[in-house]
């Protein structure tokens, strides 16, 4: 537990938090008054054990409960970045789901912009792989230049995906499928991903490889054969990333290599030069 970084933060978001608009009233005693909602009224609004809240800001609360810190959290008005500090400074570990229900749906705009500036191929999508940004080298990739509203559902049931996602049967399903059921394994809620599933498990050659996955796999630097619609067949290597305050969205960047042989089974690691 990081005492000092829990209470600078859980004061700095209480500071913000007005008791008038919680229907409260300052104190009215005389003295030095910190700004926001005192510890007393936290306890008060959640309904909590006098001294509950006292105890979680000056780091005498070991252990506290997930639900405790999701409260605490909601009424702070933390965004997914605290939610993930707060987490980190009280129990040393990242929380086991993000704060807000629809986290993951919406990155700033500005990525949309920072997508145009990569050189390679490169998409962004929501938790549910509904595409939120792309650029126009990943245009390129298709046939007509269409884009897949959702690559989830493209890569698993699209036809016109088999034939661009080079071996699909052998080289891309086995992986893509099993990141569908770690996904709805996560969350079981998730509209979208449970239709894309029902329509999975009616595709007789799709039931069959995602009824016979178990473990995770994710793409993240592996090369696979793909046919690019613009320059013809080739080897892409993938790189996935997260933006921090959209847990479950990602971004992927796809390096192509056109050509029959492939370059690497896995691209090589880097690692920092420790002087």
């Amino acid at each position: 537990m990081d005492k000092p970084a829990l209470r600078s933060l859980l004061r700095e978001r209480r500071a913000l938090i007005k008791p008038e608009s919680h229907g409260l009233s300052r104190p009215t005693r005389q003295g030095r008054r910190a700004p926001g909602l005192s510890q007393a009224q936290i306890d008060q609004i959640l309904h909590r054990a006098p001294d509950t809240y006292g105890r979680l800001e000056s780091g005498r609360y070991p252990n506290p409960p997930a639900d405790l810190l999701q409260d605490v959290a909601r009424l702070l008005g933390m965004n997914e970045q605290e939610w993930v500090a707060l987490w980190r400074y009280c129990l040393g570990q990242d929380p086991p789901f993000p704060l807000h229900s629809q986290s993951g749906e919406e990155i700033p705009g500005v990525w949309q912009e920072a997508v145009d500036g990569i050189a390679h191929m490169a998409y962004a999508t929501d938790r549910s792989w509904n595409l939120l940004a792309h650029n126009q080298p990943w245009t390129t990739m298709f046939p007509g230049g269409r884009v897949p509203q959702n690559t989830m559902r493209w890569m698993t049931l699209d036809p016109a995906a088999r034939e661009t996602l080079t071996d699909w049967e052998h080289a891309w399903a086995p992986l893509v499928l099993p990141q569908l059921r770690a996904a709805l394994a996560a969350d079981p809620t998730d509209q979208t991903l449970a239709q894309i599933e029902k329509e999975v498990l009616a595709d007789p050659l799709a039931a069959g490889i995602y009824n016979r996955s178990s473990a995770y796999f994710h793409l993240d630097g592996d090369e696979r054969p793909l046919n690019h619609a613009s320059l013809g067949p080739g080897w892409v290597t993938m790189c996935a990333a997260q933006p921090v305050a959209a847990p479950g969205a990602r971004l992927i960047i796809l390096v192509f290599h056109a050509g029959e042989k492939r370059r690497h089974t896995r691209a090589p690691m880097l690692r920092a030069k420790v002087q």
